[in-house]
């Protein structure tokens, strides 16, 4: 089953993030709390982790894109 992973809200104020970098790539194995990526709000640096266990199949943003809350960041496979 292919599961679309979606940025979650990360702190009070912050409704779009900037990806610092990749703790992943595809083909990598993830369990569920695994950190996905490192992202910036305008506050804080924070790791998002994977919801969910499984193969990451798709990376859907890049690093230093700027990423609205509940935007898809990557696909994960289970």
């Amino acid at each position: 089953m292919r599961q679309t992973v979606k940025l979650p809200k990360l702190g009070d104020t912050a409704n779009e993030v900037l990806v610092l970098e990749w703790s992943v790539a595809v083909g990598d194995a993830v369990a569920a709390g695994d950190v996905l990526m490192r992202v910036e709000t305008d506050k804080v640096e924070a790791d998002v982790p994977s919801p969910v266990a499984g193969t990451v199949a798709e990376l859907s943003v890049g690093v230093e894109d700027e990423v609205p809350v509940g935007a898809a960041i990557c696909v994960i496979e289970s």
